[in-house]
């Protein structure tokens, strides 16, 4: 790994600063165990990625986050989950959508225009009146870094956006509801190197705005990316750190091995 690629040190996350906190997480899909007693605290206004192989627990983890494992049957969380020192767990799951917003591995526009995509969750949210979404729309797609490429063509469908635009669409989408946490589950799997540059550039901007969390598959995003890093294996946390640390000094071997491609 190029230590050039990798940031300055975090200053580590103490509970009572933590955005998010998991203490003995465990996440069942009926009598499958698929995480096995998560703890850790995120920090605000930091990128936070997951790393492991397929099937380690990282995208459930993620999904237990803002509840979307709730949607399948015969599951059930066990431990406790805290944003901002509250049980997320009890909170009203609207409330919880709104707060902690998603970002999925394929980009799932709407099949309504790109104006209708960005203005669909602040409707949701009851925010009516045209001036004040319109402000919302330009804002996030400027955060999103999309409004020059759209500005001219918002009644335009949003699936006549290439991949790349679409990603960046639904990006745009979350930010609207202006949630405190965003979540994104392998963002840029399905786009080439120039259009995962910009998504990544775009993260690095949205960071003062909301506490991001990102799994990835990809080391090297990871170590440009994150001001803290998580290896999960076999539905375990086994190390979690500071990025620089996790890839240039990891405490456990088991790390150690996947980073330097023993296995995954």
């Amino acid at each position: 790994m190029n230590p050039a690629l990798i940031g300055s040190p975090s200053q580590p996350v103490t509970l009572s600063d933590a955005k998010l906190s998991a203490k003995d997480l465990s996440f069942y899909y009926g009598t499958f165990q698929a995480l096995y007693n998560i703890s850790l605290s995120i920090a605000p206004h930091k990128i936070t990625a997951f790393i492991g192989p397929s099937g380690c627990g990282k995208s459930t983890f993620l999904r237990t986050m803002n509840r979307m494992n709730e949607i399948l049957r015969n599951t059930r969380v066990e431990g406790e989950l805290t944003l901002d020192g509250q049980d997320l767990l009890a909170m009203d799951v609207t409330t919880v959508r709104r707060r902690v917003g998603m970002v999925f591995q394929k980009s799932n526009p709407f099949p309504k225009s790109i104006f209708d995509n960005v203005a669909y969750g602040l409707r949701v949210n009851g925010m009516h009146k045209r001036s004040v979404v319109e402000e919302a729309v330009e804002r996030s797609l400027t955060h999103a870094a999309l409004w020059t490429e759209v500005k001219d063509k918002l009644n335009k469908p949003a699936t006549a956006l290439s991949g790349g635009q679409q990603q960046r669409l639904c990006i745009a989408r979350a930010l609207a509801v202006e949630p405190e946490v965003l979540l994104l589950d392998e963002p840029c799997s399905a786009l080439d190197p120039i259009a995962t540059l910009k998504i990544e550039e775009l993260l690095f901007e949205i960071k003062s705005l909301t506490t991001i969390v990102i799994v990835t598959h990809n080391m090297q995003q990871a170590a440009r990316l994150a001001d803290y890093t998580g290896f999960f294996f076999m539905g375990k946390l086994v190390e979690f750190d500071d990025t620089r640390v996790m890839f240039q000094n990891p405490h456990k071997k088991e790390t150690e091995d996947y980073i330097t491609g023993r296995f995954g």
